[in-house]
């Protein structure tokens, strides 16, 4: 049943981060759809969840277009999906291991651009956030990859955010820093920590995966054209552009 409130897709979202963005969205009266892998089952979340592997064409494809069956539209798309390998040093990471991690981290992100730009065109209306990284902006030793992917994620929304402009197409990024995560966890246990891998999370306040929700709302729900294009840092509990 199509709907009067905004829709929202929100991709890696059956836990941590994407998950509380879009309930977040969810709260502010958004209409939510979440994406997983595998799906989920019904009533498992207080959103429908839809079937989307961000590596597979097809997958990205049949999503959309179950997705404007339902709805007619699509308002905002949060590129949340994505994971890092750390700590590993840039000589010790197969060419395998990066062509699987920039298959999800950016080819996933140019995927789903490219699924729903066409019909934000035609709406005359949208907004793109791309899930991006402090690591995006600034490097950080023993996490080449994950750093590499996410500055890929940055330069293709600053691109995409120009291209879009003239047809009411707006992109951004949020670049967290530290953040309460498991992943956050697993780094903190690494027996590894001579090659300086933590030495940006102990002078910050991690933020949370809450705040990180928050910000997503406030850019989907700010129409000023000065943001379009900028990436919003989230630090620790406070935002900035």
């Amino acid at each position: 049943m199509q709907t009067n409130k905004p829709v929202v897709l929100v991709t890696g979202a059956s836990s941590g981060i994407g998950e509380a963005i879009a309930n977040k969205l969810v709260t502010e009266g958004y209409k939510v759809y979440g994406t997983s892998r595998r799906g989920a089952s019904s009533g498992q979340y207080p959103f429908p969840m839809l079937a989307l592997d961000v590596t597979d064409d097809a997958s990205v494809a049949a999503a959309i277009e179950q997705l404007l069956q339902k709805e007619g539209r699509i308002d905002v798309l949060v590129n949340n999906a994505g994971f890092g390998i750390a700590p590993v040093a840039a000589e010790e990471s197969s060419i395998e291991q990066a062509k699987v991690l920039f298959d999800t981290n950016f080819l996933g992100v140019v995927r789903m651009t490219h699924a729903v730009v066409p019909q934000m065109r035609r709406q005359g209306s949208g907004r793109i956030i791309n899930m991006s990284s402090i690591l995006g902006v600034v490097p950080m030793p023993y996490a080449a990859l994950y750093v590499a992917s996410k500055h890929a994620v940055e330069g293709l929304t600053k691109t995409a955010a120009l291209e879009g402009a003239a047809h009411g197409v707006r992109v951004n990024a949020v670049a967290p820093g530290p953040v309460e995560t498991g992943m956050l966890d697993r780094f903190a246990g690494s027996p590894d920590n001579k090659a300086g891998l933590l030495a940006v999370v102990p002078a910050q306040r991690a933020a949370s995966a809450d705040e990180i929700a928050q910000t997503i709302v406030f850019v989907a729900s700010n129409q000023s054209p000065y943001l379009t294009g900028q990436s919003i840092a989230v630090d620790g509990g406070f935002t900035t552009q």
